[in-house]
């Protein structure tokens, strides 16, 4: 998708109203419009990007500590900070956001199942040295 039809871009630009939090050049926070929870808020990064490999490292330095400070300020003692990338892992707008998520109860905010796996130590061994290998 373009920046010049991204929702989340046309939300920096001004074109579609939005409940903005906090802005620096870098990013732009706003309260979610389908919120799991009171306080509910998305932290984009203003240079489009549909996947986070896609922003550069340096457009991204803000992000988390905007969800801290959008934590904070809600009082959450208890919340989740997702950030999803594809379809196939939940996104749903096509422009790099992390979910700052209050979870004050077990009925609102997000609800995940965690499917581990068991562990075969030999197979995450060579799985650890190709990894080592790339990064």
């Amino acid at each position: 998708m373009s920046a010049a039809a991204c929702i989340f871009c046309k939300i920096i630009r001004g074109e579609i109203p939005s409940f903005k939090l906090l802005e620096t050049e870098k990013i732009l926070a706003f309260l979610d419009i389908n919120p799991l929870s009171r306080g509910h808020a998305l932290v984009i990064p203003k240079t489009h990007g549909e996947k986070l490999h896609d922003v550069p490292d340096a457009e991204l330095s803000e992000l988390l500590p905007a969800a801290k400070k959008l934590a904070l300020a809600v009082g959450a003692v208890e919340y989740n900070i997702l950030q999803n990338n594809g379809r196939g892992a939940h996104q749903l707008v096509d422009h790099v956001h992390v979910h700052m998520i209050p979870k004050p109860n077990a009925e609102e905010g997000l609800g995940i199942k965690w499917p581990a796996q068991d562990t075969d130590m030999d197979r995450l061994k060579v799985l650890f040295e190709e990894l080592k290998a790339k990064i």
